[in-house]
């Protein structure tokens, strides 16, 4: 890796892909979330797609666990999948009802019930994460942990007064999900060394992709045109 770029793989993909995470941490429903004001028939949607969404997310770090070139690594990755199932999924089906929508959407199989933004991201991820390295895999799913834990920082220090809100903002804002974040991070740094380029090009490709869907799938579910950040031009569906 040239001199010029960071010599940690994690900051220099996140820095090249600056705008598109600007876009993902700063959406407008991020930032209605922050302020309370997102309709909850929004938020509803939002956690409709994500429980699916999550559901094969588990599925691909399954499969780069699988790939751990050592006990260290299978560990690490082995409590990120344990976020996910053992947290953020109960999390999300808890939420989902809060809201008054039915958690019987988890149980859709092969993809029934997801919208094209949500199919898209979870085809490349599994795609990535069955047929790359364990560092493809790593810069695939990212970008979700990642941005999550960003977004969520800055708004620990004023939560909104709706508990809904509230409650999945501090889900991402702790420190433990800083830390897991930062040994996730740091696995990837640690399995890419100072990567040639024909490596940092292909990690490249694959975190800005998922970065790109991150923004996709926030667009999906404020209900505004493709990478636009756009509000709706309707009220939600109730």
């Amino acid at each position: 890796m040239s001199e010029t770029k960071s010599s940690r793989v994690s900051v220099f993909l996140r820095e090249r892909g600056a705008p598109a995470w600007a876009a993902a941490t700063s959406h407008p429903m991020v930032a209605e979330i922050a302020a309370g004001s997102l309709p909850h028939g929004t938020f509803r949607r939002y956690f409709e797609q994500n429980v699916l969404y999550l559901g094969d997310y588990a599925r691909a770090i399954g499969l780069i666990t699988g790939k751990a070139p050592d006990l260290a690594a299978a560990d690490v990755l082995s409590r990120f999948l344990r976020q996910i199932v053992g947290t953020e999924i109960p999390a999300n089906l808890a939420f989902l009802e809060r809201l008054g929508g039915s958690p019987a959407v988890a149980g859709a199989d092969g993809g029934a019930g997801m919208l094209p933004a949500t199919y898209a991201y979870t085809r490349h991820l599994l795609y990535t994460c069955a047929q790359g390295t364990c560092a493809e895999g790593l810069a695939a799913v990212l970008p979700c942990q990642w941005s999550y834990g960003e977004l969520a920082a800055p708004l620990m220090a004023s939560l909104p007064a709706d508990p809904v809100y509230a409650d999945w903002i501090s889900m991402f804002g702790g420190d433990d999900y800083d830390a897991l974040v930062a040994e996730t991070t740091g696995l990837l740094d640690r399995l890419t060394g100072s990567g040639d380029d024909f490596v940092m090009q292909r990690l490249s490709l694959i975190f800005d992709t998922s970065t790109r869907y991150e923004v996709q799938f926030w667009d999906m579910a404020y209900g505004a045109a493709a990478g636009s950040g756009a509000p709706p031009g309707k009220e939600p569906v109730r």
